[in-house]
């Protein structure tokens, strides 16, 4: 602290300035807009893999049960 009193009043606003721009500078974004972001986000999750479609069989197992219990309750009471 005293060697803040130290310097001439000048020095130490250009060194405050100085401490606060570079304080800024860490919260910069990478991005420019939220698209950018989002753009980003989800080229980087497809690269995980995270967006694979996963091969279900139950869709297809529903559709055929189904169509087997209409074809039976036909015959059942043509």
């Amino acid at each position: 602290m005293e060697s803040i009193r130290r310097q001439n009043p000048q020095a130490t606003l250009m060194s405050l300035e100085a401490a606060a721009a570079s304080a800024r500078g860490g919260f910069a974004c990478l991005f420019s807009t939220a698209d950018e972001y989002e753009t980003a986000v989800i080229t980087e999750r497809r690269a995980q893999g995270r967006y694979t479609q996963s091969r279900s069989y139950w869709p297809l197992a529903l559709f055929v049960g189904c169509a087997l219990v209409i074809a039976g309750t036909v015959l059942l009471f043509a």
